[in-house]
Order: structure tokens, then C-alpha cells, then sequence
């Protein structure tokens, strides 16, 4: 599988959301992660259109989680930014009956794994993860 600088990008704003646990504008999430503000932008609206997030007007505005972190899984940001997360895979051969097998046993399972892996982590153990390579003394 192969996720896009859009997917990348809407799980690192998602985990910046939850990091801060307020509503936090597109130019400072842009300044903290290093991401044009522009793409962000088009980020930003795949995630409010998912309602994985909400926006705030005002002065004070910005966007914010719309539920709790623990109930968002890396499978509903990636969906949400990802058009082509599970697309149908191109028929392999002429031969119906091959043509089933590899479907059913191969291609089938394989989405139905990796659905359920992604499904399997929440925005939550992402927010709350540390530095796996530190070192303590």
C-alpha cells in the first residue's frame, strides 16, 4: 500500500490536534509541521468533510477534533485523505475461475487485514506515543 503526501499529511495534523487538545489554526499547525499552508488547507477540508474535525470562528478560531481521540482510528483519517485506500484491484487474467481465487483468497483478505491493522489503532496511541529510540539512564 502505498498512502499519499495527502494521507501522510492529514495523520500528522490529526496527531497535532489531539498533541494540543484545542483549537489550533492552519498557519500554526503549517509553522509546526513544515507544511504549506495551502496544502494543508485542502487537507484540512477532506477531514471536516470526513467530520473528523471541526472549525472554530473567531478570533480565538482554528480546528479541533470533532470526537474524542480514543474513537478515531488511523483508518478513518487515511480514508478521509486517501481516495484510493481500498480501490478494486485490475483483473489479473482472462480465466474466471483463477480470476475468483486470487480475488477471494489474495486481494479480499488482504483488504480485509489491512482494514482491520489500520482500524486497530486510534488517534489516542498515536497522540500519546513517545520517542521509541530514547535512551534513559
Amino acid at each position: 500500500m502505498r498512502i499519499s503526501s495527502k494521507g501522510r499529511y492529514g495523520l500528522a495534523v490529526m496527531v497535532a490536534l489531539a498533541q494540543k487538545q484545542k483549537s489550533i489554526s492552519v498557519i500554526e499547525v503549517s509553522k509546526n509541521l513544515g507544511i504549506s499552508k495551502i496544502y494543508l488547507e485542502q487537507v484540512f477540508s477532506l477531514l471536516k468533510k470526513a467530520d473528523l474535525i471541526t472549525s472554530v470562528k473567531g478570533a480565538n478560531g482554528g480546528y479541533g477534533l470533532s470526537r474524542n481521540a480514543n474513537s478515531i482510528s488511523v483508518y478513518d483519517m487515511l480514508k478521509a485523505c486517501e481516495s484510493a485506500l481500498f480501490e478494486n484491484t485490475e483483473k489479473s487474467c482472462d480465466n474466471v475461475e483463477i480470476e475468483e481465487i486470487i480475488t477471494s483468497k489474495v486481494y479480499s483478505e488482504l483488504d480485509k487485514k489491512t482494514k482491520e491493522f489500520l482500524e486497530s489503532i486510534t488517534l489516542e496511541e498515536l497522540a500519546e506515543s513517545k520517542d521509541l529510540n530514547m535512551f534513559y539512564i
